[in-house]
């Protein structure tokens, strides 16, 4: 690997190239980076997948580092859950 395939480095899409003299083509770069931004912020889906993603690599990793605390975890989501029920299935009734 040569330094002139690193050069000019990457910018990511929400970026706007730095020498840009034309204000149309600044004005164009900048719209551009904006439309990519607001994609990236409003692309729920993605990041509720990649948000997932961490989350579940966190909890492998806690259960092969610590099985008893994962346990424990386990217990007191459930224990979470079933009480949410409980109490949603008592309002409900009442």
């Amino acid at each position: 690997m040569t330094n002139s395939d690193t050069y000019p480095p990457a910018l990511p899409k929400t970026a706007v190239p730095p020498g840009l003299v034309d204000p149309v083509q600044s004005a164009r770069a900048e719209l551009k980076a904006a439309l990519a931004a607001i994609e990236v912020k409003a692309n729920v889906p993605r990041r509720v997948e990649g948000a997932y993603q961490r989350t579940s690599v966190k909890l492998r990793r806690l259960a092969d580092e610590n099985p008893a605390g994962a346990l424990a975890l386990a217990v007191a989501a459930a224990a979470t859950v079933g009480g949410l029920v409980w109490a949603i299935a008592r309002a409900v009734s009442r």
